[in-house]
């Protein structure tokens, strides 16, 4: 088995903690060569652990392209608005490139990356790694063989968690759609992928209704600060209190918002940095919550809820068919297939490795070297081409919103995008 080599550009929680340990586990089958990223120490620690010379170190994207090509494969884990120019340039310098979704908060973009992944010929893989997960691998699988019979309709439900969405989406990275992108791409084009595959049919109309609805200032309690360690009167009340998640349950998130992780370093990063401000007085604009109505070709539809304020993070679905229905919790890694005829209930497990998303991060980086070492031309399961279809009905969804819920035709929204490239 060849050994191939990968640069990555943008050493953050995805690229380092995600992908970035394949090469530690399996030396034999991947190596990093090269690092990007603007925060220095991260960047260090990275070619620290995959013994990148130091001359292999970069802090901007540009420099790296400003070389020879270095590695077989570029693997780009910047955020949402970086990822077209590097992705462009990776792949006309003859680049496999693995891309952390969403591909691109413009859809244009979208669609000239995958246009471009053909032109070059080169792989470009986007990460939709609940794909590539047991659990929904096995329920993709039944569908398949015909165990339920035609698709009729689904109901898939992402249950956020509370202290996630505080996190992530309140007072972190993703908060501001103009700045990131909106929530139900940045969050959840990963679950109209699990729809567009399961149901394998094309798209054809779209609405949505949703809002930020908790997390703004006129829900602000009486007594609080704009940071929870500026003197809050009411910290005990609160759920999102920051120092009571990062020096406590959330202990393991702290990594994500400062790198000293000492209780003292935790406390000096809340006091003046995002992470420990009001989650009623931050400058968040995603919605909190949003539904998506949903139909396909040959009549199918599907209804998709997401919500941030749930006690948990998980994944539960209903796959309703023309011989039977499937019901699951992809936490519990099972899920239930009743026959309509025998009355007949199967439960089928699955084994999900500890790796992140169910197995899926793992899993995902395995078949793309796969994909690599055996490339004749064609593209993954979850090319840039395949994932521009399920990207747009996330954009199709925002369109939708914020146009007070009127459909959206996919086709003639694609055919527009296209008379504008």
């Amino acid at each position: 088995m060849k050994k191939l080599t990968a640069a990555l550009i943008g050493a953050g929680d995805r690229g380092a903690h995600a992908y970035g340990p394949y090469a530690v586990s399996y030396p034999n089958e991947l190596q990093f060569v090269a690092v990007c990223d603007p925060n220095e120490e991260r960047s260090f620690r990275f070619a620290q652990t995959h013994r990148i010379a130091k001359e292999r170190i970069y802090s901007s994207w540009e420099d790296i392209f400003e070389q020879p090509k270095l590695a077989d494969i570029m693997v780009i884990c910047t955020l949402d608005r970086l990822h077209f120019e590097p992705a462009i340039r990776a792949l006309a310098k003859g680049y496999h490139v693995l891309l952390e979704k969403p591909m691109s908060p413009v859809p244009e973009e979208c669609m000239k990356m995958a246009k471009a992944a053909e032109e070059h010929n080169r792989l470009l893989t986007v990460c939709h790694v609940l794909r590539y997960t047991p659990y929904w691998s096995a329920m993709k699988r039944v569908i398949n063989e015909g165990k339920i019979g035609g698709i009729i309709s689904i109901q898939l439900n992402e249950n956020v968690g509370y202290l996630h969405m505080a996190h992530s989406f309140v007072r972190g990275n993703w908060n501001r759609s103009d700045v990131t992108s909106p929530m139900i791409l940045q969050k959840s084009c990963h679950d109209m992928d699990i729809l567009s595959w399961l149901i394998g049919e094309p798209c054809l109309r779209v609405s949505s209704f949703g809002s930020l609805n908790h997390f703004r200032k006129e829900n602000a309690p009486k007594g609080s600060a704009a940071y929870c360690l500026d003197g809050c009167e009411v910290y005990h009340e609160c759920p999102f209190y920051a120092p009571g998640f990062y020096l406590d349950e959330g202990r393991n998130w702290a990594r994500k918002i400062t790198e000293d992780t000492s209780r003292e370093g935790i406390i000096e990063a809340l006091k003046t940095g995002p992470y420990g401000k009001c989650v009623y007085q931050s400058d968040n604009n995603v919605v909190d919550h949003q539904v998506v109505n949903l139909e396909f070709k040959g009549g199918a539809t599907a209804a998709f809820s997401l919500c941030g304020l749930t006690h948990n993070i998980s994944r539960n679905i209903q796959v309703m068919g023309t011989k039977g229905e499937i019901r699951g919790d992809m936490e519990t890694n099972c899920f239930m297939v009743y026959d309509f005829l025998t009355k007949e209930e199967n439960e089928v497990h699955v084994h999900a490795p500890q790796s992140g998303h169910g197995g899926g991060d793992t899993a995902l980086i395995r078949s793309f070297l796969h994909e690599v070492r055996h490339f004749q031309g064609h593209q993954g399961l979850t090319s840039a081409r395949t994932s521009v279809e399920s990207h747009l009905m996330a954009f199709a969804a925002e369109k939708s919103r914020l146009d007070n819920g009127k459909p959206v035709n996919l086709l003639e929204y694609k055919d527009q995008l296209l008379q504008s490239l």
